[in-house]
């Protein structure tokens, strides 16, 4: 699963241009889910800010009363489940990331692994989908069984794309079973730290 990530940092790169018309984030180290995140989406990598934790669009209560744990999607279900089978076919995203967290250990004392790219690239793009409840921009990241760089932290990951396959997924590719299983990474023990703590130091190796 992801259920914690760290900001892009997009400075420098195709994607630092002021006609995105998005209003900047300060760069965070502790992504949590109901917070605003940055995805890209098609015709032309629109740049948008949406609330992670997909909510569909045929959802007629109120926002607190959605209990389902959606800020996770498995991609081999997903285009079945009645939650995310519209997004499937017209919601697909790319959700960009420096990096990810990941626990292992007991309840009370969980140690945290950040998980970075092993390559040249340093973003991370996550397989997203993007759901417009009333008013509201909504998304989820998308889960696979982990890869060997990853199966000895979580039996999951997210899917990670390259760029061929980012270009497939926002094209509507039903070949899914392989996005993201050759994706390398690197990881390291970080320092225990809190729902509200954040900062570049929660990304260093722990001591």
């Amino acid at each position: 699963m992801c259920g914690r990530f760290v900001d892009p940092n997009l400075r420098g790169t195709e994607f630092e241009h002021s006609e995105l018309r998005i209003d900047p984030i300060p760069r965070r180290f502790n992504v949590k889910p109901t917070q605003d995140v940055l995805l890209f989406a098609k015709p032309e990598l629109v740049a948008y800010y949406a609330r992670w934790w997909l909510v569909p669009s045929w959802y007629k209560g109120e926002l607190k009363e959605w209990k389902a744990t959606t800020f996770n999607a498995r991609i081999e279900e997903a285009a079945q489940k009645p939650t995310f089978r519209a997004v499937w076919r017209h919601g697909r995203c790319l959700i960009p990331a420096g990096a990810y967290y990941e626990w292992t250990g007991e309840t009370g004392a969980k140690q945290p692994h950040l998980f970075s790219a092993a390559g040249n690239e340093e973003t991370l793009w996550f397989a997203g989908l993007a759901s417009r409840w009333n008013e509201l921009l909504t998304c989820t990241i998308l889960t696979r069984a982990a890869n060997a760089d990853v199966e000895a932290i979580h039996h999951r990951m997210p899917v990670i794309l390259n760029a061929e396959e980012r270009d497939a997924w926002l094209g509507g590719t039903e070949e899914t079973d392989l996005l993201g299983a050759e994706t390398r990474l690197r990881h390291h023990p970080v320092a225990r730290f809190g729902m509200k703590d954040d900062g570049p130091e929660l990304i260093e190796p722990a001591e």
